[in-house]
């Protein structure tokens, strides 16, 4: 979730890392574009191409064959107020927020949802989506579970209650606690359309309410500590998930963002929690959502230790609803912005993270232990052991994984840190006295699969250039980076995701192609789709990356979307957009299903910035409050989405001038 549209995670009593010691990363591209001369050269070309235009210039008998799984017709950009998809695409809901996928398996009407219903019903501002075939170990794409994060609540949407939220009554607070989370259910594909199967003995909620083990690190510590979990071994409840991952093992590590939102009151008196409570954002008055007005475990002042349940990784079984969800402590507590894993060449399992705010930094785990392809039980105690790093970027294009171990460098007593549960219960503070790179908020990172590299999306910050932080000079690009960007990163000599070295260049600057300060990997600029907030980011089976994004209404008053682009080959850049989402709402979540024959999008907070009652453009039904959907996107003949077969249909439509529809 963007923070440029909720600026109140940023109060005036946080201390981000710009505060702390560590090294810009927009003076390291400035370094790295001055040098190459990537942003210079001055193309500017019009994006003005209709969408038959563009249609055409793909068609053609003299258009080259596009990279393999990225044969569609790229859309243009949308002000609209529906879904639009690339031509011989359609999309469809298979979820929305209040669908009860207990035994009743109907939408609960909003007018009439309760905390109970809520507990079988699909939760709100739907966020990552994994789909992990059935049975497990196949590679069905046709049944499966959906895992779904739930990341925050729009009161002002859910409830009649105005703009002020801490109007909600404790009704309405138990409802909202209900629809965060973490949702698991099972889908089926037949006959071309997707629907899930209501009373699956998979499916299942995990909510503010949840109880939960604590893991690594952190077990047991004194800080772990609260009135109701007295040994520090256990907590209750998840929220603020935002992007995540699959483990190969069948997990889902869960990763909860911006928790600090959901807590008021502070009043610490030790100095130790005073600098946690103001380095992660913890109010000492009212809380964004006024939770701590019903329940004494968001007051800080009678909860202290309370917000130290959160900001963790946790991993869920969707296979089985019987196990309890771990909050695996040895990741780090952060404003975690997906969990992505990958088995590394000596057969352990690295995790890659980033802090979701402007100035955070990217982490990166490495297990201890190795995974083991035979042993799934065994398999999912690999988080809790194992070395948790922070990135530094050099000028010169290489870095270097920082380790964040008690007793390294400044991670000591002097400086405050007395154990390894100290050093992961604040590593945002950790990773400024290492001197880690400073990001323009680090969103998802993500592996591809063909070549390896590691892909971080930065989706912006404002900030760059305001008066006290870092501005723009002959190296930095621009200030205020409202479009953000996405770093491409080498690990080792190659392969090697285990190792402590790497080297990276800038993959995309995005924005309107217009713009010289924008770089598409090198490809010329006339030929592109504009491009503002990268999000979350996934690969297809051939290696190209797809893109989600989250803010451009702000940025370019456009509608976010999905965008696809190859990263090698001729094409490397060559950006088109594949999907406009609707007014009010972000895209995240893209996952595709193992043949690629569908892509399963998130759509959250549809007709965020509205009040209750203004539902003249809402989504999925005008006249109606908004909800939050998962939607399923096909070519119209079933084929793999992208591939020339599929482009079959959009090739016949352009040819008979229907594509201007």
């Amino acid at each position: 979730m963007a923070d440029e549209k909720q600026m109140h995670y940023d109060s005036d009593e946080v201390v981000r890392s710009d505060d702390g010691v560590g090294v810009d990363f927009a003076r390291i591209v400035e370094g790295r574009i001055g040098r190459r001369g990537l942003l210079q050269g001055g193309i500017v070309a019009a994006f003005a191409a209709s969408p038959l235009g563009k249609a055409f210039s793909t068609v053609g008998g003299s258009a080259k064959v596009a990279p393999e799984g990225l044969d569609f017709v790229g859309i243009a950009p949308s002000t609209g107020s529906e879904i639009v998809v690339s031509a011989g695409y359609k999309s469809e809901i298979l979820i929305s927020w209040g669908d009860d996928f207990g035994q009743r398996g109907s939408a609960v009407p909003v007018a009439e949802m309760t905390a109970d219903k809520q507990k079988t019903a699909f939760g709100y501002n739907n966020d990552f989506v994994g789909f992990l075939p059935l049975p497990f170990g196949s590679e069905s794409s046709d049944h499966g579970l959906l895992g779904v994060n739930h990341e925050y609540i729009n009161p002002e949407l859910m409830f009649n209650v105005g703009d002020d939220v801490q109007k909600v009554t404790c009704e309405q607070v138990d409802v909202s606690m209900e629809a965060v989370g973490f949702s698991v259910v099972e889908v089926k594909r037949e006959n071309g359309k997707w629907s899930y199967v209501p009373g699956s003995k998979f499916n299942a909620r995990y909510t503010a309410n949840s109880e939960m083990v604590v893991s690594g690190p952190a077990e047991g510590d004194a800080r772990m500590r609260t009135s109701k979990h007295k040994n520090g071994l256990t907590c209750t409840g998840t929220f603020s998930n935002c992007s995540a991952g699959k483990t190969p093992w069948g997990t889902v590590l869960s990763a909860e963002e911006n928790f600090q939102s959901m807590f008021g009151r502070a009043a610490y008196t030790s100095d130790k929690d005073k600098r946690s409570a103001k380095r992660y954002g913890i109010a000492s008055g009212q809380s964004e959502y006024g939770w701590e007005n019903h329940y004494d475990r968001f007051d800080v002042s009678k909860e202290p230790n309370e917000p130290y349940h959160f900001g963790w990784v946790v991993e869920v079984d969707p296979f089985d609803p019987d196990w309890a969800p771990r909050k695996r402590t040895a990741l780090g507590r952060f404003r975690h912005e997906a969990a992505t894993t990958h088995v590394t060449s000596d057969g352990r399992v690295v995790m890659y993270s980033g802090c979701d705010s402007r100035f955070e930094y990217v982490y990166k785990f490495v297990s201890r232990d190795k995974f083991d392809p035979t042993d799934r039980i065994k398999n999912r105690d690999l988080m809790d052991h194992g070395t948790l790093y922070v990135a530094k970027y050099n000028e010169d294009g290489t870095g270097e994984w920082l380790p964040m171990v008690y007793g390294t460098g400044p991670l000591t007593k002097e400086n405050g840190f007395e154990s390894q549960a100290d050093v992961v219960i604040d590593a945002r503070i950790a990773g400024d006295l290492l001197g880690a790179t400073k990001m323009d908020r680090p969103e998802d990172i993500e592996v591809n699969p063909v070549n390896e590299r590691v892909y971080v999306a930065c989706t912006n910050n404002s900030d760059r250039g305001k008066e006290g932080k870092e501005g723009a000079n002959k190296m930095n690009p621009r200030n205020e980076n409202r479009h953000g960007h996405i770093v491409e990163m080498v690990e080792g000599s190659g392969r090697d995701h285990a190792a402590t070295t790497f080297t990276w260049e800038l993959f995309l600057v995005c924005g309107n192609p217009e713009d010289e300060a924008t770089y598409y990997a090198g490809y010329p600029k006339e030929k592109v789709s504009p491009i503002s907030c990268p999000d979350n980011i996934c690969f297809d089976r051939f290696g190209n990356l797809w893109i989600a994004t989250d803010g451009m209404e702000s940025s370019m008053k456009l509608r976010d979307g999905f965008f696809a682009v190859p990263t090698d080959g001729p094409d490397r850049g060559n950006l088109k957009q594949f999907m406009a989402s609707v007014p009010g709402s972000e895209v995240c979540g893209p996952e595709f299903t193992p043949d690629g024959t569908t892509a399963f999008l998130a759509i959250q907070h549809p007709s965020e910035g509205l009040l209750w009652g203004e539902w003249d453009e809402s989504w999925p039904e005008a006249g109606k409050p908004p909800k939050p959907s998962i939607i399923a996107i096909q070519a119209l003949n079933g084929a793999p989405i992208g591939s020339a077969e599929a482009n079959a249909v959009s090739r016949r439509d352009a040819l008979s001038g229907l594509l201007g529809r």
